[in-house]
């Protein structure tokens, strides 16, 4: 089955990007911030060690004071490399953003800004369907800081949506998808609130993050034709999304008939159809026809 929606689902992910990245950023900020400064202390005067008596006929090692280590150099031409990609924030500037990430990340590959380049890469090769270059970018954020929420999430949903069966990697991909939601899931419980955040913006950026996180898990089960499991993930997401899929709702609608559970296929895909945009007529031609199948014989009872 091919999924003529994923324009839709790319503007959701848009929308986790942004949120995604305040959840990421404000997490961020919470080990940076510095304690209040505190009178310093007089430090007692450690004492003199004697030095190591040195064998019979042989002079005693000299060994020179530590020196205490270096702040990081700050390199001006790369401040202003990352600088220029981060201002080149405008649709219009995707294409010049693209290649001067490129050029950034060639560069300077050790950055403490790879990270974030690399992420946002990894959307604008999304934006532009790319995905070759988007898992490559995706990839190497993940090597970078493997907890980092909006590029498991966003990855993990792209490769049950992009999936081809004839794919020799196919499975193995699902099964990196799996394992990226997963792990996000479990990230995302960890995160504590962090004070540049209100309670309600903290709240709704992990629900985004979480709705995204169970939809791409439901995605990889249907894959793999485990629809309870998908419809249980799916149903999950859609609980807590800000903006429903009609990809999800459909999916679900097709797995519930599947299960014969076919009052419930035929509410999936009236919620489909609710929401406008190319699988809303599909969804609509199928309501009938569940409610057709509901009548004529019993549901099976839920697992």
């Amino acid at each position: 089955m091919s999924f003529r929606s994923i324009h839709v689902g790319l503007k959701t992910i848009a929308i986790l990007i942004a949120a995604g990245l305040a959840v990421a950023q404000a997490t961020s900020a919470q080990y940076q911030q510095q304690p209040q400064q505190q009178q310093p202390q007089p430090q007692p005067q450690p004492q003199q060690q004697q030095p190591t008596p040195a064998p019979s006929g042989k002079a005693a090692p000299l060994s020179a004071p530590q020196a205490p280590a270096e702040a990081p150099k700050i390199d001006p031409e790369e401040e202003k490399a990352y600088k220029a990609f981060v201002d080149a924030n405008a649709p219009q500037q995707a294409d010049a953003r693209i290649k001067l990430g490129e050029q950034f990340v060639a560069k300077y590959p050790k950055s403490k800004y790879a990270e974030q380049v690399y992420a946002r890469l990894m959307q604008d090769y999304l934006d532009k369907q790319q995905f070759d270059k988007m898992y490559d970018a995706a990839d190497k954020a993940l090597a970078l800081n493997p907890d980092n929420v909006t590029v498991l999430v966003i990855e993990g949903w792209v490769i049950p949506h992009n999936y081809n069966p004839d794919d020799p990697d196919a499975e193995k991909r699902l099964n990196q998808a799996e394992v990226f939601e997963k792990h996000a899931i479990d990230v995302i419980s960890k995160l504590t609130k962090p004070a540049n955040l209100t309670d309600e913006q903290f709240a709704k950026a992990k629900d985004l993050a979480l709705s995204q996180a169970h939809s791409g898990l439901g995605l990889i089960y249907f894959r793999r034709q485990d629809f309870a499991n998908s419809v249980t993930e799916l149903q999950a997401g859609e609980k807590i999304a800000a903006t429903p899929d009609p990809t999800d709702f459909y999916v679900m609608g097709v797995e519930l008939q599947a299960l014969k559970r076919f009052s419930e296929a035929a509410d999936a895909y009236q919620k489909c159809a609710q929401i406008p945009g190319g699988l809303a007529d599909r969804c609509k031609s199928k309501i009938d026809e569940a409610k057709k199948q509901a009548s004529a014989q019993p549901a099976a009872p839920k697992p």
